[in-house]
């Protein structure tokens, strides 16, 4: 018998550190829409304003302010929550931040994962969990093609070293404590999914692309771009997410046959410059936005070219991205214009949640 999304969804118990984030937000929306019992781990809110405050996301589920550094909290908090289902998302997201705060990069993006494993170990309901970590997981050589999840782990700076250091500790668990042929012991079936770039409204971020366009647009000023020329793998939140949710399910339904690592990135096309994002999202906004290069020194170093071979999620999780890089960039300039008026975040967002389900086919 097929178990469609929704139905799988409805009534199960999910645990989701991270869910004040820009992308927690999202896909507690999302969760909460699909009728999941939800329960959320994370601190505050990391700027204002956010996505999460603006609309209103704290409400319809269990939302718990802790610190996935404090081992104990989070322990009694997944404990209290018996979930079936743990996404882990909380993470310290920006790589310009990780040379400012080395010490709490690692200790959050590590150590945070590590007291996430150790919570679910005394959580024995639990059948299935993913880890989210980066793109920037992979020893980025600036290669043309896309990398694979057989790729060697790595990273320059802080942030993605953390997240290369979060996809060994992943292994290191699977195999010590939630190996696939010790399946029937333990019940837990663990996998790691990498995302590209991931672009869409209420993102408050510093140091990211489209909230700084939208900080300089919103404000009637040129943006200023550093790195014109830096190829990403550029995305709708909406996209990794659908790829999660898809883990999830097959992880739960299915056991170790998914318990793997896997890439969720957008089509080949869409890896496109800072450029061609800038001149696109401005003129899609109109009244005069426009950009100018950025002339100041910039010490710190930064990648110019990385994105994913996500052939594996369409050959075995059916999973493929859905909006094109245009599509999404128009949906950005629509949800921002709806908040600059007024209007209400939540309900533009679960809009922009339906839309993407129905496209889906959920």
């Amino acid at each position: 018998m097929v178990v469609t999304p929704r139905e799988f969804w409805a009534g199960r118990r999910v645990f989701l550190t991270g869910h004040t984030g820009f992308k927690g937000s999202w896909l507690s929306i999302w969760l909460k829409d699909l009728g999941a019992n939800l329960t959320g781990f994370a601190l505050p809110a990391p700027t204002k304003p956010s996505l999460f405050e603006a609309a209103d996301v704290a409400s319809g589920m269990n939302s718990i302010i802790g610190d996935i550094r404090d081992a104990d909290t989070l322990i009694n908090a997944m404990r209290d929550a018996r979930p079936e289902v743990v996404i882990h998302m909380a993470a310290q997201p920006i790589v310009r931040l990780s040379y400012e705060q080395p010490i709490e990069t690692y200790s959050t993006n590590v150590m945070g994962l590590v007291h996430m494993f150790e919570a679910v170990r005394k959580s024995p309901g639990v059948r299935a969990v993913v880890n989210v970590t980066s793109d920037k997981c992979y020893e980025n050589k600036e290669w043309v093609w896309g990398y694979r999840e057989t790729e060697a782990m790595g990273g320059h700076d802080p942030y993605s070293s953390s997240k290369g250091c979060a996809e060994l500790v992943t292994t290191a668990y699977r195999r010590s404590f939630f190996n696939p042929d010790t399946y029937n012991q333990h019940r837990v079936a663990l996998a790691s999914a990498r995302a590209g770039n991931v672009i869409g409204g209420g993102d408050w971020a510093r140091d990211r692309l489209i909230p700084d366009i939208m900080r300089a647009i919103e404000a009637k000023q040129l943006v200023r771009i550093r790195n014109p020329h830096a190829i990403r793998p550029w995305q709708h939140v909406l996209e990794p997410l659908s790829g999660y949710l898809n883990l999830a399910q097959k992880l739960f339904e299915a056991g170790p046959a998914f318990a793997e690592g896997w890439n969720f990135g957008p089509s080949e096309t869409d890896a496109r410059p800072v450029q061609w994002i800038v001149e696109h999202l401005t003129q899609m906004w109109g009244d005069g936005a426009g950009w100018q290069l950025d002339q100041q020194d910039n010490p710190l170093h930064e990648a110019h070219y990385l994105k994913l071979d996500c052939s594996k999620a369409r050959s075995e999780l059916g999973w493929k991205p859905i909006w094109s890089l245009e599509q999404a960039l128009s949906r950005i300039a629509d949800w921002h214009k709806v908040a600059l008026q007024g209007g209400s975040a939540y309900a533009k967002t679960l809009a922009q949640v339906r839309d993407y389900q129905e496209e889906l086919g959920f």
